[in-house]
């Protein structure tokens, strides 16, 4: 016996809640089988029982308006503003004053920012100038050791090798 699974998250929800919709299972000796909570189970059957399929799909849980959100108006204003003017967002708040709007600069250079209407700077790479030193003979002075592979005579041998980097 093949079973098929769900093609969406509504049929996955649908197929934990239809035990419970047939009368088969309580919610509660469901969310003991189930990995989802009791609590989730019945906001699912809740939804599913007002919306049908449609309840169960998945929702944004973003809010849709903020209540300190800046009006519309304000903020075709500022915009109209920049355009006509290209003036920076203090020297915006001084002339939306002058209208009586009342209206913080941070918030002015958001709205600006967030139509597209600041100017774009080039970022510069960062490039770093290395010195060097010059070195007089007998400053600087690389040593390498090497063992030499094979015994000779029962003893092990070492190769010291000693180079100044002024002369090579």
């Amino acid at each position: 016996m093949s079973k098929n699974m769900p093609k969406s998250t509504q049929e996955e929800k649908y197929r934990w809640i239809k035990p419970v919709l047939d009368g088969e299972i309580t919610i509660k000796n469901m969310s003991k089988v189930c990995p989802f909570l009791e609590r989730t189970l019945k906001y699912w059957l809740s939804h599913y029982r007002k919306d049908g399929m449609e309840g169960l799909r998945n929702k944004s849980r973003r809010p849709k308006s903020h209540p300190n959100e800046t009006s519309i108006r304000i903020k075709e204003e500022i915009i109209s503003l920049r355009k006509e003017n290209g003036l920076c967002a203090i020297k915006l708040k001084w002339k939306l004053e002058k209208q009586g709007i009342e209206i913080h600069e941070r918030t002015i250079g958001k709205i600006i920012k967030g139509e597209g209407l600041t100017r774009k700077y080039r970022v510069r790479k960062i490039r770093y100038k290395y010195i060097k030193e010059t070195l007089k003979k007998g400053d600087l002075i690389e040593i390498d050791v090497e063992c030499v592979p094979k015994f000779l005579d029962n003893k092990q041998y070492y190769q010291f090798t000693a180079i100044d980097c002024a002369s090579r």
